[in-house]
């Protein structure tokens, strides 16, 4: 079963490594891994997906928390879910087929953000299976490069992550914003 991880982390050197190295040396491979800043500046947010059963998942989750620069760490799998991926497609685009791989990215909701002679690049952001999607009924007119980011999520609804409920209530009690308070 393929697990969503959101794991909040020191926005230090070396951090990325220390993940990468701990799914390394625990033989998983990581199906996609994204990070990025978050709202504070010290703290970047990863997300993870790996392919774990339960008791995986959980000693994951476990070893994580032993890294140094690890914050909070949260299993999204079960939980309600926006979950998007970005890819950037150049496609083969001659003048006789430009108007039909034109019409494809349309339906999907493709933006074209390039147009060249012979080629062009759409931009499409969905979940993998609308991705996956285009790429499938764009195979046939040539795909001469894709880059896709990797999976993000954020939990649906108004309540916020375990960490930033942790930041806010110990910045408002403390009376400050740093993030070594707040956990």
């Amino acid at each position: 079963m393929l697990n969503t991880f959101v794991v909040y982390v020191e926005n230090k050197p070396g951090v990325l490594t220390r993940v990468a190295s701990l799914f390394r040396r625990r033989a998983f491979n990581i199906d996609s891994l994204t990070v990025g800043r978050t709202e504070k500046p010290e703290v970047s947010r990863m997300t993870i997906t790996v392919d774990a059963d339960h008791d995986q998942a959980r000693r994951i989750e476990a070893n994580l928390y032993k890294l140094v620069n690890v914050l909070l760490v949260e299993n999204i799998t079960t939980e309600p879910a926006i979950v998007r991926d970005l890819a950037m497609i150049k496609v083969a685009a001659t003048h006789g087929g430009r108007s039909h791989v034109l019409e494809l990215a349309s339906v999907f909701r493709a933006r074209v953000v390039d147009v060249a002679p012979e080629s062009l690049i759409m931009e499409i952001t969905g979940d993998e299976d609308k991705i996956d999607g285009l790429l499938e009924v764009l195979r046939p007119y040539g795909i001469l490069e894709m880059v896709r980011t990797g999976i993000v999520a954020m939990r649906r609804g108004s309540k916020p992550s375990s960490f930033a409920r942790a930041a806010n209530s110990t910045s408002q009690a403390v009376g400050g914003d740093d993030v070594q308070q707040s956990v």
